[in-house]
């Protein structure tokens, strides 16, 4: 429900919002600049990486060459450079979870919300994309609201 409520799904019956010190309680989830990752990639099958990564940034109209820019360099931190051509069929669960991540990464959020992003990989990917989303937390910064049942995982991911 706490997830709900920051994303603008759901109301909170009291008290504020607050993204970047902004007051979001009121505003659709879509003027609220966050950027969310779930359990399921929900990637769209008909299109390349690239174009997945892509996706909400032409939506938003941005030049074409800052989308090269910004998608090129998401797949770069992500290790997804060699399958920009690829269609998500063609990747395996942990390429297309980092797929989901990319895409979340290069609208540059004021806030990232992830609800359980790992619970579809087995335990060595979960471990290494662990490591992985640690890492990009340190290099982009922001804020991350990470919701997770396991305690491992809860664990690592908050020092």
């Amino acid at each position: 429900t706490t997830l709900r409520m920051i994303a603008g799904l759901e109301n909170a019956t009291e008290g504020t919002i607050r993204i970047a010190d902004r007051d979001v309680s009121d505003l659709p989830p879509k003027d609220r600049d966050i950027a969310m990752v779930f359990q399921n990639y929900a990637l769209y099958p008909h299109m390349s990486v690239f174009e997945n990564i892509a996706f909400s940034l032409r939506t938003r109209k941005v030049p074409a060459d800052e989308v090269q820019r910004r998608v090129e360099s998401a797949a770069n931190a992500l290790g997804l450079s060699p399958y920009l051509k690829r269609k998500p069929r063609e990747l395996s669960g942990g390429q297309r979870q980092r797929v989901a991540l990319g895409r979340a990464i290069v609208r540059q959020p004021a806030a990232f919300l992830m609800d359980e992003p790992l619970s579809n990989l087995d335990a060595k990917l979960r471990a290494q994309t662990r490591m992985e989303l640690k890492r990009l937390h340190e290099e982009i910064g922001g804020t991350t609201i990470y919701v997770t049942h396991d305690q491992i995982e809860a664990m690592t991911m908050g020092t």
